[in-house]
């Protein structure tokens, strides 16, 4: 029995679309070896269906399929298929969505939705090229079994010269402490670590009880995010400051801060040839077992 075709969703806003050297040009260079030693389908949505076309790339991947313009719901219906669909075989595994800051769509509540729904189903939702990029790489690196510190991908830091972020919500601030218990010598590799609030303090102690020296924080503690955390971080992504956000979104609450959030998200995409944001324990995971 054939096994059925994992698929990614993909979109991406006409800034991405422009020429050989946008950012959906770049992905597909980079990632299309990835995609097909790995058997992926790709479903795009209208415009970047046609952008792919014009750009003649990807034209025969068996597992290439094209969705309506988002005019005509096709971002609705990816966002459908990341929570299941409703026809046999149309899940999508994840989703790309080259994301332009100042697009007024990038605000629109089926954009949004994408993201909540990505979190709530555990699948990876890639909103920068960067980010795009690594994850093909880190999917192929789970397959083969071959470190991505072997082959790292072109265009992409590895954890030793990527500082990093560490936020997380409340209800999983205690996956946040495992996740960097599990994976301690790694993060320790990275040149600076930063967190938010209580997040940081719980880190620190875990840090200390391993014995890195309580002289010096493990990461280094801004204001929590409801106190300008978030906005802080999103400084340091726009300084070029930190290129990796391991961000552990808990979408079931209400968020006081919500703009701060968003702002970040937003900080994020503006720097997207850089930057990624991880929003998920098993993206982080992942991230961390294909490098290490």
């Amino acid at each position: 029995m054939v096994s059925p075709r994992r698929s990614f969703g993909l979109a991406a806003h006409p800034l991405h679309h422009q020429g050989t050297d946008g950012s959906l040009a770049q992905w597909v260079r980079h990632s299309e070896q990835a995609l097909r030693s790995l058997g992926l389908g790709i479903a795009a949505v209208g415009c970047t269906a046609d952008a792919l076309q014009h750009l003649g790339a990807l034209q025969d991947l068996p597992g290439l399929a094209r969705l309506p313009y988002g005019r005509e719901g096709g971002i609705m219906r990816m966002v459908s298929r990341i929570a299941g669909g409703v026809d046999i075989g149309s899940e999508l595994a994840g989703a790309i969505y080259l994301l332009d800051p100042l697009h007024p769509s990038s605000l629109y509540p089926e954009v949004q939705a994408l993201k909540r729904q990505c979190v709530t189903h555990d699948k990876p939702l890639l909103l920068t090229l960067a980010g795009a990029i690594e994850w093909m790489a880190i999917e192929l690196a789970l397959h083969t079994g071959v470190p991505l510190r072997a082959q790292p991908p072109a265009g992409v830091l590895p954890p030793q010269q990527q500082s990093l972020a560490l936020i997380a919500h409340d209800a999983l601030k205690p996956a946040m402490v495992a996740f960097a218990a599990k994976h301690f010598d790694l993060l320790s590799s990275a040149p600076e670590r930063v967190a938010t609030g209580t997040t940081g303090g719980r880190l620190n102690e875990m840090a200390w009880s391993r014995g890195w020296p309580r002289e010096r924080p493990w990461v280094r503690p801004l204001r929590s995010g409801p106190l300008g955390g978030d906005v802080q971080i999103a400084e340091l992504v726009l300084d070029g400051r930190c290129q990796k956000l391991l961000f552990f979104e808990d979408v079931h609450v209400a968020r006081p801060h919500e703009n701060d959030i968003l702002t970040l998200e937003r900080a994020v995409c503006t720097m997207g040839r850089t930057t990624a944001c991880f929003n998920t324990p098993a993206m982080a995971d992942a991230w961390a077992r294909a490098w290490s």
